[in-house]
């Protein structure tokens, strides 16, 4: 294309965000609820929750379904729900491990035990959806991954060969370029891989909501606009100070995840990488029937820096992902939360993917903060002789993973052995990141080499097999 013609095509997609509000969709509610009010003073309890997302959330939620008795207490920072549990795509996965092709890397001794829980644990989302009467649009539809270049097309068939031969293909088909486009229709789809089972669609920040709204049926106090400040021992217990009080627990659970975590060595494992995404307006019926998409799907492409994108209740499209943002030093902003040049990247994206929607406005444009570890899926551990426990590092699928988490927490917490604190993969640390500008240099080096990959049939350079010899990566 001449670059007269690519200057206006870039200006014509780039006025289809004309009228996006810099403000992520599904926090844009007027069904929100106000804020609980800030904890001043002093508390005591048996449990304290640091973190109102969905990780401290199903922990308050699942300690007090467990003993109805304990005393449990939460500690939001902001509001809950406010963070990526209100800025994510709502693709509620029974993965624990980041996808299949991550864990059968990682724990290929026992993929199969880390599948049968993520199904059961996708499975306790759904039947606690209904039981608390979570009004979150929680739909079990699944999802594909589509090849959009032919070497993506011969990897999805290697792949679900290779799970049809581990017995890992329950549920999950292939689908050629014929049968992708049957389910949505784009001209770049060239093949895909369908797990029907294994993905639910759901409005993220309804269901962080509704878990407080659980929460605090069940008695838990939760307090909003009350930062945790500092993490000590005290007596038996340990004590934790508010900017108007404090709070003495006999156990503590800490739920930051991508906020700098009040055990200190934690902080290396994890690194925070921005994400960016796109709403438009609601599809007219005549565009909704140009693309399909009958069964409603969430879809992701194959690519390294990777889209995904999925329907709405109210008919929009979500559409998310590619650019994955370090800032250096790794801080947490909230100038980092509006990127333009990468939502006019998105929007070209968008059109070329669906040149059928060519007309539609984008109405949302935003960005936030991922918890990124080093092994892509959740890590966790104790502190203070047990007695607080973490978990982090869910690195963009913590949707489905967090309540699985909660439960990993409260086991630890107990002393106990379980089937999920006996896992490797519980028992195990990611590689933890270097110092600046070590970090910096490193990420920016992957994330460059990943594009590379990406335009060149796939073909990893000697960074990336270097990395993935060390079990090191970077994922958007």
């Amino acid at each position: 294309m001449a670059p007269s013609a690519m200057s206006r095509r870039t200006r014509h997609w780039t006025t289809s965000l004309s009228e996006a509000q810099p403000v992520p969709y599904w926090l844009d509610d007027p069904g929100k609820p106000r804020p609980e009010p800030a904890l001043t003073g002093a508390e005591t309890c048996d449990l304290l929750v640091v973190g109102g997302g969905y990780s401290g959330l199903w922990t308050a939620l699942i300690a007090k379904e467990r003993d109805p008795g304990r005393d449990v207490v939460l500690l939001e920072g902001r509001e809950a729900g406010w963070a990526a549990s209100g800025r994510n795509g709502g693709f509620c996965a029974a993965s624990l491990t980041h996808g299949l092709s991550n864990g059968l890397t990682r724990w290929p001794d026992e993929i199969h035990r880390l599948q049968e829980l993520g199904a059961r644990n996708l499975d306790a989302i759904e039947r606690a959806v209904a039981r608390h009467r979570l009004d979150c649009d929680f739909e079990r539809t699944g999802e594909i991954d589509v090849a959009t270049e032919p070497y993506q097309a011969r990897e999805l068939k290697e792949f679900h060969e290779e799970l049809t031969r581990r017995n890992l293909a329950d549920g999950i088909e292939y689908l050629d370029a014929e049968a992708v486009r049957e389910e949505v229709n784009s001209p770049t789809f060239r093949a895909g891989l369908y797990d029907r089972r294994g993905v639910a669609m759901l409005h993220p920040a309804k269901l962080a909501w509704g878990l407080k709204r659980a929460c605090l049926r069940l008695g838990v106090r939760v307090y909003e606009h009350t930062p945790a400040l500092t993490l000590r021992p005290r007596g038996a217990g340990m004590s934790v100070r508010t900017p108007y009080g404090g709070v003495r627990a006999r156990r503590v659970a800490l739920g930051t995840n991508v906020f700098p975590s009040l055990v200190k060595r934690v902080r290396a494992y994890t690194v925070p990488v921005y994400d960016y995404a796109l709403m438009t307006e609601p599809l007219t019926p005549g565009r909704l029937a140009s693309i399909g998409w009958r069964n409603r799907q969430g879809l992701g492409d194959s690519a390294n820096r990777f889209h995904y994108f999925r329907l709405t209740a109210d008919h929009r499209i979500l559409w998310g992902g590619y650019d994955a943002v370090y800032p250096y030093g790794g801080r947490v902003r909230a100038e980092y939360d509006d990127r333009p040049e990468t939502y006019a990247k998105l929007a070209g994206h968008f059109f070329t993917c669906f040149p059928q929607l060519e007309g539609v406005r984008f109405t949302h444009a935003w960005g936030g903060a991922i918890d990124t570890c080093s092994r892509f899926s959740a890590f966790f551990g104790t502190a203070h002789r047990g007695k607080v426990a973490y978990a982090a590092g869910y690195t963009g699928l913590g949707v489905g993973a967090t309540r699985f988490g909660a439960e990993v927490m409260l086991d630890l917490l107990a002393g106990e052995r379980t089937e999920r604190t006996e896992l490797e993969m519980v028992r195990t640390k990611p590689v933890p990141f270097p110092p600046e500008p070590f970090a910096w240099a490193g990420i920016a080096l992957t994330t460059w080499s990943l594009a590379r990959a990406d335009a060149r049939d796939g073909r990893r350079n000697l960074w990336l097999r270097t990395m993935d010899r060390l079990g090191l990566g970077f994922d958007s």
